[in-house]
């Protein structure tokens, strides 16, 4: 049987177990296209309140899965770099760059990130995990 997309995953970094999910949304026009598609990244910790959600708004040289023919949680620039945040790794390592730049996972509240801040840094570090 194949993973729901939706469903709640978890991630251990250190002594800290994290949940995280992803999500896709977008307006739809009255002739049934999409405008305003956005990739949310939601993590938060298993113990505690609070929360992360990293955003990735479709714009200018930014692609953000609308159909075919970007696949399901892939985020990209127009040259060609891409974040699939399916893959733990990559959720891993917008993790780590959101905690460099100072989220606390401890705070009570939702922070809100802009993804493509975190892009250049977390694309970097993928291509160094999965070389050529």
């Amino acid at each position: 049987m194949a993973r729901s997309a939706k469903r709640t995953r978890r991630l251990t970094t250190g002594d800290t177990t994290y949940l995280w999910s992803l999500r896709h949304t977008h307006r739809t026009l009255d002739d049934g296209t999409c405008e305003d598609c956005c990739e949310t990244l939601a993590i938060r910790p298993l113990e505690g309140r609070g929360g992360l959600r990293i955003q990735f708004q479709n714009g200018p040289d930014r692609l953000v899965p609308d159909g075919y023919p970007q696949p399901s949680g892939t985020v990209g620039t127009r040259d060609g770099r891409t974040l699939n945040l399916h893959e733990p790794g990559t959720v891993r390592v917008l993790l780590d760059e959101a905690v460099q730049r100072g989220w606390k996972p401890g705070r009570p509240t939702t922070e809100e990130l802009d993804g493509w801040a975190l892009f250049d840094n977390a694309h970097r570090h993928r291509e160094i995990a999965q070389p050529d």
